[in-house]
């Protein structure tokens, strides 16, 4: 069962003021990769699962980033822990 929630705006800094797109492409692409239920949203993507996990995920991220040419990344990141269960749907669903 999933204990956390983490929502991530990647803002990797481009070489020579490149769009950004594509590394951002490539990060969302890590979190399809894993697994892990997400959402992608306007401004951040939201991951659903074990804690531990979701950060290995953003450090995966972060590295891609340095990989691709990118001198530094700021990972702006939100957590919600909640150890008897963590879930998007739930807390959407009245919206919905």
């Amino acid at each position: 069962m999933a204990n956390a929630l983490l929502s991530i705006q990647i803002i990797p800094k481009t070489k020579n003021g490149e769009n950004v797109i594509p590394y951002v492409d490539e990060a969302i692409s890590i979190i399809e990769r894993s697994g892990v239920k997400y959402q992608v949203n306007p401004l951040e993507t939201t991951m659903e699962g074990d804690l531990t996990e979701l950060f290995a995920i953003v450090e995966k991220m972060n590295q891609r980033m340095i990989e691709l040419g990118s001198p530094n990344v700021i990972s702006q990141i939100k957590v919600l822990y909640q150890p008897n269960g963590a879930s998007m749907d739930q807390l959407t669903e009245k919206y919905r």
